[in-house]
Formats: structure tokens, C-alpha cells, sequence
């Protein structure tokens, strides 16, 4: 039969004006006779709300339809439904409700057909009514965790092997049943809950018994406490700039013992922002933060995470964290976040089988490796890399902190132990290696100018090569090839016994001819525990303040800020702290007052690296020449440079012996007056020091060290000077 409807359509209203009396003719055959379903049909379609179909034995023209709906024995509501085309002479008419029904609701329908000259039909199941049990519901906003959209509250969580996942919390009295989660594709679970639940504290309920935090909550009450809802406002940040990479120089700190006093609770944010115009009165522009993830207990490094994206709650609210890169931003300062990719926990680790599954029963279960590549140095806790939600959740975790957060960079830990088995050991993950492209290529595709060190420790140049030649992607990396010689030529008793040979390759090592591609330091948090102590408790034991740890712990401090690389210090090295770090032992301010003068030392340092005078800029040059070496009387001297000549030429004499030179000759790159910009024996610094003259010399004619020019020098014992040209 041809569609009335169809035909009628093609009509304009004058037109369908002129056709009245053929319809008129034909009104009769418009009375319903019959309503229900047949073929593919289904009254209800079984979602929620889903859609409501029924069809009637006679086409569109003067039929209506609608539907009687009841939930959970409530009243009855009358629906128009909408026609929805012919099919095989029949009209289609369809209902779809505007919001999904409460899951587990029973909801009981009928169907009305009528005509417009009075002719009724029901379908109703011979006078039962249908009926269906609404189903659950997963939320149609995006990503993991919970988050407050539009004033009502999505929960998203991955666990693939449940058969149901329920939200328990403070907003439902800890039902298990009360917020059931609708299973999606990928094996994620979701549901979104009326009303705006910040700051009420939740778990998920895996399977009716297995309750877990949240993996993505981004706060908790403690390491073994409850996820909470975050809904902050906005965060408003101040304007701020990224240092240069070639002008970076870091202050690296541990939050807890920073700023705080022994016994008690560990420092906190709060109380970091207080001493951080310290920071900036000496002129480091980056702040490197040991881990803030939240971890077991109360006092750690921050190197085992149990929630990767909750902020250390003993340390304060992911607000305080935000105040305190802010405050840092103020002053100019770089947060570089230290993150944990190499294994995770092994304490509080609610993401240890997390929905009940493990291949062995043993084994971490869904996040983790069940292999010969789960055992790190820290436990069986390595991610599997090789997953792609795991892949994904690491990636999230790093840009989390990089945007949330508003950090300028990632320092990550222990990569050697994401590339390999066992520190470099027991077997290549590949899995590993791909992961550190992965989120490598994230950040220059989305955040170029943000910061990415590797703390590798193998001297590997592949660590900072581009992806797209088959390297890693850092930026830089920590480099044991400067920290280790170093230390091991000012830590020495014997002068006789100092390396210059390993001090000329510690200081011109430059990876793939880019002197950011490595961070240099004496002092680190793993440097000075772990079995070693600060530089100058290793020099003297016991007496850290002695004329040796004095003088040679700033020799080396000067060979930091000379060398090619990105330099930083460990909180309280600038004061003399001594002893070795401990998490609960906090830096003792007071020392910053008795040695003041070693702190000018640090800041002149800084100063002179950043060319803040204007007259040593190639100190953030790539180039270097270790010109003079003599390892008998335990002397270098080396050559920095960006571009060349005055204002731009450096050079370096560093003097690891205890006897002082008062006219000793060395090689210059041009004549002309070289001046004394710093001189490391200036008793300014410290008045036990000797105040040795390190005079301007005149560099003259004559072949020294492979160079056209020479001159002499004053300097004293274990002492650094640093001379340019105006």
C-alpha cells in the first residue's frame, strides 16, 4: 500500500487543501483495528531508558499513539509517542524518555492507538501491563576517577575480571548496593550519582567484598584511608616563564624535612613556601621536588607511591601543593615533580590485584607484570608496560602533575630499573624502553617546553637521543660519569692520590653535543645516605665544619657551576649541612647563619653560571677544552665557551692539592687582561679561609697547553677561580 504519509509529504498546504475530499474518502480505512509488534520489533529495547516501538495496522494519516508509563508502582504518566515511518503499510511510533530511570527500577508500560474520529485500541498484555527492570547506566562523560560534571558526580574505574562494581562512601551511608556501576567496553565501569559530592571520601566495591581505592583519586585522608572527591575551583596561576634549559640551575628538596623541626609531623608545603625566598635571594630558578604521590606512612623519601595521583596528604591538600608552585612561579622559580614508574608501592598498594585477578594467584594481577620482569630492587610491584591501560595510566600520571599541577618538569626515577630487570641486570624490557618514548613524545607534542630528566646513572647518550632515532626522549639526565669522580677526588684523604685524569673526564663528558643533556651535582638525596653521608661529614667525619670540609666540598661545589651540564645542589649543601639525610631529620637552619659566608659562596656561584654580570656566559655554552692537567701537582684548568671572546671566553683553574700557587702558568685561548670573577679562597666566604691572591693576569704571546697564549695565575688550596674577559 502507498504511504499516505510520503504522498501527503510532497504536498504544499495549498495543495493538501485541494486534495481534501480525496482524503476525506478514504478516513474510514484510517481506524486502528489492531497494535502490537512483530518481526524485529520489540516494545522495549532494553536499555535504559531505551526506546519504546509499536505499530498499527493502518498508515499515519489520522492515527495517534501514546504510552502509559509507572515507575516503581508510582503514578501513571501519559507520553505522545512520535511516528516514526511506515513499514510495509504499517506506522511505526516510537517513544524514547528524556532521562534514564533509576537502575534496578521497575518500570510498567501500555500502548494507547487512536484515531482522530474516536476509534481506541490498547495493547497492554491482555490487561497486565509490561513491564522491565531498568538497567544500569554507564556515565557519558569522559575520563578516569571521579570528577563533578555539571553538578553531579562520575566515578570511572578499570577492572576488567569483575562481574560488578559498586561505589561506597559518605554520600550513601557505605552502601554496597546503593550506586551499582554499569559495565562498558574495555572493562571499565562507570556511573554518575546526583549531586555535587567534593570532599565526601569514597572506595569501590569489586565483586560484592573487594573494596580499593580509587586509582586515579586525586586525594585521600592517609595511604590506608578513603579516596576522596575532589571539586576545586579553577586554580588562578601567575604569570610565569620556563627558565632556559641552558640557564636552569636546581635546588633539589625534600618537602617533609626542608623546612620543619624534629618531632612531630613532617614539614609541609606550607611551611616550604616560607623558605623559599632563600632559594631565590641566591638565584636557583628550579625547584626539584622528591615525590609528592602519596605514600606508606608518614615519613619517606617518597620513593615508594601507593596513590600516584594523590598528593602526600601528611604534606598538605593538592591546593597546598598548587600554593606552593605558585609561590614558586612568584619568585621565579622551576618545580620539576619527581615521579616513580619503576615499580609502585609495595605497601598500602591498593592496586595489587586490584579486581581480584592474578594469572598465578601470586602475582599483582591487572597493573602489574606476572613475570620474571615483575621483581624490581623494591619488590614484585613492576608495572606491566606492555598493557595499554597501564601504558595509558602512567602517561596520565605524568601529564597530571606536568598540567594539573602546573609543574615545569618530570625528574624519573630510576629509569635503568623501567629499561631493565635488575639495575641494568637480569634481562631488557623492551615494554619498559617504549613506555619512555610513549610519554617522552606526549610531553614535546604538547608541552615542549617542559623539562624531562632521566636519574639513568649509565652514562648511556641513548637516554637523551629523539625518539624518532631510537633513543629515549629525555632531555637530560642525572650523570654518574661527574657525580662519582668528583666526590671521589674531594672525599680523598691523599692529595697524592686525587685522579685528574678522572676529574678531565668528569668535567668534559657533553652527550650528543648538548651540555643539557646532563645534570651535574656533588650532592644528591641517594649521595648523601645509603651508606654516604654529605660531602663535607665524608671529608672529615664527625667535624663537617673543619677548614678540609670547608674547602673542599666548595671546590667541587665550584666544578658544578663550571662544568658543562645542568647544575644542582641538595638542600642544606649550600650551609654545610652535615651528617647524611634522613627523612626524619630536618635541615638545620641554623647553620645558614654560621656558615653565611658559604652561602654567599653559592650565590656567587650561581651568579656567575646564569652570567648574571654579564661577563661569563660560556658557562651555558656547549663547549669545552680540558687544556691542563697535572696530575702531579693535582691541578686543571679548562675552557668554557659559547660563541667566543670577551664577556663570553672562560677558564677555569681548579686546585686539588693543599699547597697554593702564587704564579702558576697555564694556557689562554686570547691575550689581553683575564680577570678574577671568583675566587673559592676568598675569606669573605669564611674567615679561616686564606684569602690567597688570585690576581688579574695578562695573558701574552707564547704556545701553552695547545693554546697561542699564556699567563700566570694566583691560587690557593683546594680552590677554584674563574676568570673572563671585560
Amino acid at each position: 500500500m502507498t504511504s499516505r504519509y510520503s504522498t501527503l509529504g510532497m504536498f504544499s498546504p495549498v495543495s493538501i487543501a485541494a486534495t481534501t475530499a480525496i482524503v476525506l474518502a478514504s478516513q474510514a480505512l484510517a481506524a486502528p483495528t489492531w497494535i502490537g509488534v512483530y518481526g524485529s520489533f520489540e516494545r522495549h529495547d532494553g536499555a535504559n531508558p531505551g526506546t519504546h516501538t509499536i505499530l498499527m495496522n493502518q498508515d499515519y494519516y489520522g492515527l495517534n499513539a501514546q504510552i502509559g508509563i509507572q515507575v516503581n508502582g508510582g503514578p501513571w504518566t501519559t507520553y505522545q509517542m512520535s511516528y516514526a515511518g511506515n513499514n510495509s503499510g504499517n506506522s511505526t511510533w516510537t517513544y524514547t524518555p528524556a532521562a534514564s530511570y533509576p537502575p534496578g527500577s521497575t518500570v510498567n508500560y501500555y500502548f494507547h492507538g487512536y484515531d482522530n474520529w474516536g476509534a481506541n485500541i490498547y495493547d497492554n498484555n491482555n490487561g497486565s501491563n509490561y513491564s522491565f527492570t531498568a538497567s544500569l547506566v554507564p556515565s557519558s562523560n569522559p575520563g578516569m576517577g571521579s570528577q563533578v560534571v555539571n553538578g553531579n558526580t562520575t566515578f570511572r574505574v578499570w577492572a576488567p575480571n569483575a562481574t560488578s562494581v559498586s561505589v561506597a562512601g559518605s554520600f550513601n551511608g557505605w552502601s554496597t548496593t546503593a550506586n551499582p556501576l554499569a559495565s562498558e567496553a574495555g572493562g571499565n565501569w562507570s556511573v554518575d550519582v546526583a549531586g555535587d559530592l567534593d570532599g565526601e571520601t569514597y572506595k569501590y566495591v569489586i565483586d560484592g567484598t573487594l573494596w580499593k581505592n580509587d586509582p586515579h583519586a586525586r586525594d585521600v585522608t592517609n595511604s590506608v584511608g578513603e579516596s576522596i572527591v575532589v571539586n576545586d575551583p579553577p586554580y588562578v596561576w601567575s604569570s610565569f616563564t620556563t627558565p632556559g634549559w641552558t640557564d636552569m640551575v636546581i635546588y633539589q628538596m625534600h618537602t617533609g624535612t626542608y623546612n620543619d623541626v624534629p618531632g612531630g609531623n613532617p614539614g609541609t608545603w606550607a611551611s616550604a613556601i616560607t623558605k623559599l625566598d632563600h632559594i631565590q635571594d641566591m638565584g636557583f630558578n628550579a625547584v626539584k621536588l622528591m615525590p609528592v604521590a602519596e605514600f606508606a606512612g608518614d615519613f619517606s623519601w617518597g620513593y615508594n607511591p601507593a596513590h600516584p595521583f594523590a598528593p602526600e596528604s601528611i604534606y598538605g591538600t593538592p591546593t597546598d601543593l598548587k600554593d606552593f608552585v605558585d609561590e614558586c612561579h612568584q619568585r621565579g622559580i622551576a618545580v620539576l615533580i619527581d615521579v616513580v614508574y619503576n615499580h609502585l608501592g609495595p605497601s598500602d598498594l591498593d592496586l595489587w590485584q586490584f579486581d581480584g585477578w592474578s594469572s598465578t594467584g601470586s602475582g599483582g594481577g591487572i597493573y602489574f607484570f606476572e613475570d620474571w620482569r615483575a621483581q624490581t630492587p623494591w619488590g614484585h610491584t613492576r608495572p606491566d608496560y606492555g598493557r595499554n591501560e597501564v601504558r595509558e595510566y602512567l602517561k596520565d600520571n605524568a601529564l597530571y602533575w606536568l598540567t594539573e599541577f602546573n609543574a615545569d618538569g618530570l625528574r624519573w626515577d630510576s629509569t635503568i630499573n623501567i629499561r631493565t630487570q635488575n639495575n641494568g641486570f637480569g634481562g631488557d624490557i623492551a615494554e619498559g624502553w617504549t613506555l619512555m618514548q610513549y610519554i617522552n613524545n606526549e610531553i614535546d607534542a604538547t608541552m615542549p617546553w617542559k623539562i624531562s630528566i632521566a636519574e639513568d646513572l649509565q652514562k648511556n647518550d641513548w637516554m637523551t637521543k629523539g625518539t624518532g632515532a631510537g633513543g629515549a626522549g629525555f632531555d637530560s639526565q642525572w650523570d654518574a660519569g661527574f657525580v662519582h669522580p668528583i666526590r671521589d677526588a674531594i672525599i680523598e684523604q691523599n692529595d697524592a692520590n686525587r685522579d685528574m685524569y678522572a676529574v678531565r673526564d668528569a668535567i668534559a663528558t657533553i652527550y650528543n653535543g648538548d651540555m643539557v643533556d646532563r645534570v651535574v651535582y656533588t650532592e644528591s638525596h641517594d649521595e648523601v645516605a645509603n651508606g654516604k653521608a654529605r660531602v663535607p661529614e665524608e671529608i672529615w667525619p664527625g667535624n663537617a665544619g673543619s677548614w678540609y670540609s670547608k674547602k673542599r666540598s666548595t671546590l667541587g661545589a665550584g666544578l658544578v657551576f663550571t662544568s658543562p651540564g645542568v647544575p644542582m645542589i641538595f638542600q642544606g649543601q649550600e650551609f654545610l649541612e652535615d651528617g647524611y639525610f634522613a627523612d626524619t631529620d630536618p635541615i638545620d637552619w641554623a647553620k645558614a647563619t654560621t656558615y653565611s659566608g658559604i652561602v654567599d659562596l653559592y650565590t656567587d656561584l650561581v651568579g656567575l653560571r646564569k652570567n648574571s654580570g654579564g661577563k661569563t656566559a660560556g658557562l651555558g655554552g656547549n663547549n669545552v677544552n680540558v687544556h691542563h692537567v697535572n696530575n702531579t701537582n693535582k691541578l686543571v684548568a679548562f675552557h668554557r665557551w659559547k660563541n667566543g671572546g670577551n664577556g663570553d671566553d672562560v677558564i677555569v683553574v681548579a686546585n686539588f692539592s693543599g699547597t697554593g700557587y702564587s704564579s702558576y702558568n697555564i694556557g689562554f685561548p686570547s691575550g689581553g687582561t683575564w680577570k678574577v670573577r671568583f675566587n673559592s679562597d676568598w675569606n669573605g666566604y669564611d674567615s679561616s679561609f686564606g684569602n690567597w691572591n688570585a690576581y688579574d693576569t695578562t695573558a701574552s704571546w707564547g704556545a701553552k697547553d695547545g693554546m697561542s697564549y699564556n699567563g700566570n695565575v694566583g691560587i690557593g688550596p683546594y680552590t677554584v677561580i674563574i676568570l673572563s674577559k671585560d
